[in-house]
């Protein structure tokens, strides 16, 4: 039987960066190293895309993450 998965990984990383713009930069480095040293597990999952934004803790948006948890 053949049958679809959707998956979804969620995390947040803590980093030491100099503005937003570069603390995307690292985790989106970070994630391209492991996903070309995977690249065979990665075809077989089926990933497609990876997507990330940066916050500074204490902002709305780092508030609103904080709820939907809940």
């Amino acid at each position: 039987m053949k049958v679809k998965v959707h998956w979804i990984i969620d995390g947040i990383a803590e980093i030491e960066a100099e503005t937003l713009e570069q603390a995307e930069q690292l985790i989106e480095n970070r994630l391209n190293i492991l996903a070309e040293s995977k690249s065979e597990e990665m075809k077989y999952l089926g990933a497609r895309a990876m997507q990330g934004k940066a916050y500074l803790p204490g902002s709305d948006e780092d508030k609103q993450n904080l709820s939907s948890e809940v």
